[in-house]
């Protein structure tokens, strides 16, 4: 079970933190934040890119609520590939057994590269999904140092106007 693996992880990497139950109609981010009174500023966002040509490459992306991945820039440098989209609902499924909602950035394929804006390490704490839509992990940033596969990226997420 995904919970399982994610628990495992987390253990794994010693990083303290706290899960916390929601209710699964208010996994999606800004749903969440306005419900449960959490800033969206701390909020993180993992979301799985795809090349668009065969043969398919995909990566995990972490980006803060309040920002917009730069998927026609930075991930299509990190990727090495020359046209980058996100990955639908149901290849998101298949890839990480999570669904949109609750992917957690903790229970991901070791061979997935994992890309966390910097602007996530500004964060004393940041809500992340748990790899099911009915919690989230409140959890320091500095974890993201622990993973093996995770490289922090300057300017990975643009900033969204107001």
């Amino acid at each position: 079970m995904i919970e399982e693996r994610v628990a495992h992880v987390l253990a794994a990497l010693g990083v303290p933190y706290e899960l916390m139950q929601i209710d699964p109609a208010f996994a999606d981010t800004a749903a969440c934040c306005e419900k449960y009174g959490l800033p969206l500023d701390s909020a993180g966002n993992t979301i799985v890119v795809a090349s668009k040509k065969e043969p398919r490459k995909y990566g995990a992306c972490v980006v803060k609520a309040t920002t917009r991945l730069d998927v026609n820039h930075a991930v299509r440098v990190l990727l090495g590939v020359s046209k980058v989209s996100f990955a639908s609902a149901e290849e998101t499924k298949a890839l990480t057994g999570m669904m949109i909602g609750g992917v957690t950035v903790f229970a991901l394929p070791s061979d997935l590269p994992i890309y966390v804006d910097d602007k996530l390490m500004q964060r004393d704490w940041v809500i992340l999904g748990s790899g099911s839509r009915s919690s989230k992990i409140k959890i320091s940033p500095e974890v993201f140092r622990r993973i093996p596969n995770a490289t922090i990226v300057p300017g990975l997420a643009l900033d969204v106007a107001r």
